[in-house]
């Protein structure tokens, strides 16, 4: 495991980024309390920012709430919707990036909606980061079945999500694309008992 952010040589901000059910959440706790970090999910900056907006101010933030029907798009279409979000949030997550430099205090950031390029920058919100300050990897689960039995485990109440798992998919797969052409680790989510280890060797 590579040094205990804060200490001088580990990270301050850790990025975790993958599709949905891809078990990035699962590996983040465990991997925020080796470090001694708190966990900020990207999930709940966007609900922030949609409490304090409206839809005409933030409409890509927005989105999926006033298009629920959007989510039955084609895959493709879908994905293209989710890198828009994904822009739209950006700077909000770089103002957590930069405080959490500016404070000293570490951190683990993990989500959905975490793009390759901005963690690949060295810049956040005015703040520069020194070098290994903050480390990112991206999570994969490219195996549709696999995701549908992850979704059925996690959200039993709503039944088999083919279509759902299809778009984490390929979602995933735009992803990690994007982090390996800037060099960015990135884990296949299987076999399980090893991610977190080579979750931590990729950081490193």
């Amino acid at each position: 495991m590579y040094a205990i952010a804060g200490d001088g040589q580990g990270p301050l901000v850790t990025l975790l980024g993958g599709a949905s059910g891809s078990g990035k959440t699962r590996l983040a706790y465990p991997l925020a309390q080796r470090l001694g970090a708190p966990v900020v999910e990207i999930d709940d900056i966007v609900e922030a920012v949609q409490a304090m907006t409206t839809p005409d101010q933030q409409p890509v933030l927005h989105h999926w709430t006033t298009h629920p029907e959007d989510a039955d798009l084609p895959v493709e279409r879908v994905v293209e919707l989710q890198l828009a979000i994904c822009a739209a949030v950006r700077p909000a997550v770089e103002a957590v990036i930069a405080n959490h430099l500016r404070t000293r205090v570490p951190v683990v950031i993990e989500g959905d909606y975490l793009l390759p390029a901005l963690a690949a920058q060295r810049t956040f919100a005015g703040v520069e980061a020194r070098p290994g300050e903050v480390r990112a990897a991206f999570v994969r689960e490219s195996d549709v079945d696999q995701l549908v039995r992850n979704y059925q485990d996690r959200e039993p109440e709503d039944g088999p999500q083919p279509h759902r798992a299809r778009v984490s998919a390929h979602y995933g797969d735009a992803l990690a694309l994007r982090a390996t052409a800037l060099g960015l680790p990135v884990i296949d989510a299987r076999p399980w008992p090893t991610a977190g280890e080579r979750l931590a060797a990729g950081l490193a």
